[in-house]
C-alpha cells in the first residue's frame, strides 16, 4: 500500500504555558488599565511603550532567581551574531531608553508603561510564559520622597479599580535596613561588597518566600538548605543558627505603628551607618504618607517585604489584598501580592557608568484582574451588541444603515452577515452573542415603514418561566416607526441595564 504523502496539518492548540483572551477578558483587562493610566497621568506620569526586543546585554543578569542572561529568557542570535531577547519585564528597558535618550528625556523622567513581557520558565496552573504588566517609574529623582509618591500612587491606582480601602495595604521596608541587618550578622562587608554576595542572595530569596515557606522554611534556605516535598534540594545561604537569628529578628520587627517599627529596627542595625540610613529614610517616607493622609489603613512600614530581585538599592514595596478567597481545595487563604517595586539607582549605570537614582512599581495585570473578579467588581454577565437581521439581501444597504444609525446612538450594533436564509439561526446567532435586542424589517414591515423590535432578555425571562396569560401580557417583541427605532432600542437597553 502506497503511503500517504499529504503533509500533516498543523495541531490547532496553543503553546504551552501561554493562553487566549476573548471578548470579555481584552475588554475587562483594557478598562481597568485605562482607569490605572488616569491615575497614573493625574500624578503627571508619561507613557511609554518599548520595543517588545531587546539585546540580551540590554536586558543584564537580573530575572527572578537566575543569574545566567540566557536563562529564564526566550533569546536567540540574529544573522549579525547580536544575541536578541524578549523583554522579561519593564524595567530593564527603561534603564535603557534612560541612558539612550538621557540628553532628550527631562529630569526626572516620569513613565509608565503597560503590555505583555515573556518569561521562559516551566509553566505550572496559574503560571504563564507570558503575562501582562503596568509599571511606572521616576528616573532622575534620589529624594526617597519619589519612592512614598509611588506608594500613594500605587494606593490611589488600585481603589480606583475598585479594590476597596480595607481590602489591601501597602508595605513599605528598605533594603539598606536589610543590608545592615546582614552587616551586623557578618554576612556582608561594607569595604568589600563582593564578598559573601551569593550568600546573600540566597537569604533574599529566602525572605522574600516567607509567605510559602514559614519560617522553618526559611532558616533552612538560611541554612544547610531545604528539601521539597518533590525531592528536589535547594541550598542555603550557610548560616550560623546565631545569624540566622539576627536576620529572623529582622523580619518580626514590625511594632504596631511605623515609628515603633523604625525604633525596633535603628535597634538591629546598631553600628551599620548603611543601616541607620535605611531607617532614616524609613522615617521620612512615612512621615511624607502621614502628611498626604495615607494612614496605617493603606501603608505601612513592614520589615518582611524584601522583594527578590538583586537590582533594588533602597526603599522595597508591596502591595497586598488582604482579602480572603477559596483556592483549589476550598480552602480559606488571603488573596495576597498584586504588585511590588523599589528603588533602583545602580540600574542605569549599567549603560551610562554614572548612577542615576530610579524607583518604581508593576502590577501584575492579571493578578490584579482575579482579585476584581473574585470581588465581584468584574465579570457579571456580558452584553453583546444589537443584532440587525436580514430578511432580504437586496436590502443589505438598508440594514447596514439601521445599525450605523444606533452606533451613532452610543448603541453597540451589528448586521447579520452569514447566510439569512434561515431567520431561526440568526436569532441563534444573536443569542450566542448575548445580544440584548435583534432589530426585524422584512418587506412588508419596510412597505410599511415600521420596524420589529425584539427584546431578547426578556423574551428569554418569558420563555423560561412565563405562563401564557403572562406572555400575552407582557409581549417581548414591539412593532414602531422605523423613525422611532432607535428611542425604542434604548429604552430596552436601559430598562435591562445593558446601556
Amino acid at each position: 500500500m502506497a503511503k500517504d504523502n499529504k503533509p500533516r496539518r498543523p495541531r490547532a492548540e496553543t503553546p504551552k504555558g501561554f493562553r487566549d483572551y476573548f471578548g470579555a477578558e481584552v475588554t475587562e483587562r483594557a478598562d481597568m488599565l485605562a482607569e490605572i493610566a488616569k491615575v497614573y497621568r493625574a500624578h503627571g506620569f508619561d507613557p511609554l511603550e518599548t520595543s517588545a526586543v531587546e539585546t540580551v546585554e540590554a536586558l543584564g543578569k537580573f530575572l527572578p532567581d537566575v543569574d545566567r542572561p540566557n536563562e529564564g529568557v526566550f533569546a536567540w542570535q540574529d544573522e549579525g551574531g547580536d544575541w536578541l531577547a524578549l523583554r522579561y519585564d519593564m524595567t530593564a528597558p527603561l534603564a535603557r531608553v534612560a541612558a539612550q535618550f538621557r540628553n532628550d528625556l527631562p529630569s526626572p523622567y516620569r513613565r509608565y508603561t503597560m503590555g505583555p513581557v515573556w518569561r521562559n520558565e516551566k509553566p505550572g496552573p496559574g503560571r504563564f510564559r507570558q503575562f501582562y504588566q503596568c509599571d511606572a517609574d521616576t528616573v532622575g529623582a534620589p529624594s526617597v520622597a519619589a519612592d512614598a509618591e509611588i506608594c500613594g500612587m500605587l494606593a490611589d491606582a488600585l481603589e480606583a479599580v475598585g479594590i476597596e480601602r480595607g481590602d489591601y495595604i501597602v508595605r513599605v521596608n528598605n533594603r539598606k535596613v536589610l543590608n545592615g541587618v546582614m552587616e551586623v550578622a557578618g554576612v556582608l562587608d561594607p569595604t568589600d561588597p563582593e564578598k559573601f554576595v551569593e550568600e546573600r542572595g540566597i537569604v533574599l530569596r529566602a525572605i522574600d518566600k516567607f509567605d510559602k515557606f514559614g519560617e522553618a522554611g526559611v532558616r533552612a534556605l538560611m541554612g544547610k538548605g531545604r528539601l521539597d516535598e518533590s525531592g528536589d534540594f535547594t541550598k542555603g545561604a550557610g548560616l550560623s543558627d546565631a545569624q540566622a537569628d539576627v536576620v529572623m529578628g529582622f523580619m518580626e520587627a514590625k511594632r504596631d505603628t511605623g515609628a515603633a517599627t523604625c525604633a525596633r529596627l535603628r535597634e538591629l542595625v546598631a553600628g551599620s551607618a548603611l543601616g541607620d540610613e535605611g531607617v532614616d529614610e524609613l522615617e521620612f517616607i512615612a512621615q511624607i504618607l502621614d502628611t498626604q493622609g495615607y494612614g496605617p489603613d493603606r501603608i505601612v512600614i513592614d520589615p518582611s517585604v524584601v522583594r527578590g530581585l538583586g537590582y533594588y538599592t533602597g526603599p522595597v514595596f508591596e502591595a497586598e489584598l488582604t482579602f480572603e478567597i477559596l483556592d483549589e481545595k476550598g480552602r480559606k487563604r488571603s488573596f495576597g501580592s498584586v504588585a511590588g517595586g523599589g528603588r533602583y539607582d545602580d540600574l542605569v549605570k549599567r549603560f551610562t557608568g554614572q548612577s542615576v537614582p530610579a524607583t518604581g512599581v508593576s502590577i501584575g495585570v492579571d493578578r490584579l484582574l482575579a482579585a476584581l473578579r473574585a470581588k465581584g467588581r468584574i465579570g457579571g454577565e456580558v452584553t453583546g451588541p444589537v443584532v440587525v437581521t436580514v430578511m432580504d439581501r437586496a436590502r443589505m444597504g438598508d440594514y447596514l444603515a439601521m445599525a450605523s444609525e444606533l452606533r451613532r446612538a452610543g448603541v453597540r450594533a451589528e448586521v447579520y452577515l452569514g447566510n439569512p436564509k434561515n431567520f431561526g439561526n440568526q436569532l441563534k446567532y444573536a443569542d450566542k452573542r448575548q445580544s440584548p435586542v435583534a432589530v426585524i424589517q422584512g418587506e412588508d414591515e419596510a412597505a410599511r415603514g415600521v420596524v420589529q423590535i425584539k427584546d431578547l432578555v426578556l423574551g428569554a425571562k418569558i420563555a423560561a418561566s412565563a405562563s401564557v396569560e403572562e406572555w400575552k401580557a407582557q409581549p417581548a417583541q414591539f412593532e414602531v416607526p422605523r423613525g422611532e427605532m432607535v428611542a425604542k432600542v434604548l429604552e430596552i437597553l436601559g430598562r435591562n441595564g445593558a446601556l
